[in-house]
């Protein structure tokens, strides 16, 4: 049985690395309008039998309610590595042979992104990796099983997840998607994606409306402009 998993956390804690391009309110808007986008993708999904979502941030809740998805209560939230394994976890005792982990700042993802992924023919041991835009981290992982080994989201995920399935002697699978890995952790992230097209999104329209799109164009624009 196939189906995603979506750890959300505190928008207001969320994009940290931010903090010094964007106000909190603004990080927390930004925030709050990637997981629409991301969202909007997970509803297109038609290969998935089942959505989670991991969570005790009231608001995410109310999404997972909203749309029928199915939550997974978390006392407190130490870490998203900690998040997703024990969802891993209680995924695989509900039948769950196959889980997708989604993360919620990719606002360029594409219903037909996710489907692809699911797609995939894999083994009854194997990962599918998606890294992200420089190769070091993962931004999509899917087990088969859902528990074949533990996360570790962070710095040099990638290299960390690719090692553990090589211990287990687990077929490997990776797939370079630019939408999937278009993620918005830092200021560099988010030069790269003013300049994409973001019409149709909740990300592109906020980024409009708030100004922020235009202002931090014009700051990166002017940050690379030659001295006179």
């Amino acid at each position: 049985m196939r189906a995603i998993l979506l750890p959300i956390k505190d928008l207001s804690k969320a994009k940290q690395r931010l903090a010094g391009v964007l106000t909190p309110n603004e990080r927390f808007e930004l925030a709050q309008a990637m997981l629409a986008d991301t969202t909007r993708a997970v509803l297109g999904v038609q290969q998935a039998e089942r959505i989670f979502v991991v969570t005790n941030y009231a608001p995410a809740m109310r999404i997972a309610e909203e749309n029928a998805w199915e939550f997974l209560w978390e006392e407190r939230q130490i870490s998203e590595s900690h998040s997703v394994d024990a969802a891993s976890r209680a995924c695989t005792a509900r039948g769950i042979t196959r889980l997708l982990r989604l993360p919620l700042d990719i606002p360029l993802v594409q219903p037909r992104d996710i489907d692809a992924l699911l797609e995939i023919k894999c083994p009854s041991n194997a990962v599918v990796l998606v890294p992200s835009r420089d190769g070091t981290g993962t931004n999509a992982i899917l087990r088969c099983p859902p528990t074949l080994f533990p996360s570790h989201f962070g710095h040099g995920s990638f290299a960390k997840h690719r090692a553990e399935a090589e211990q287990r002697n687990a077929q490997i699978i990776v797939c370079r998607n630019s939408r999937l890995e278009m993620d918005v952790d830092d200021g560099d992230d988010l030069s790269l994606l003013v300049r994409h097209d973001l019409r149709g999104t909740t990300t592109g329209q906020w980024l409009r409306q708030s100004g922020v799109g235009a202002r931090y164009l014009a700051e990166v624009e002017a940050r690379q402009a030659p001295a006179s």
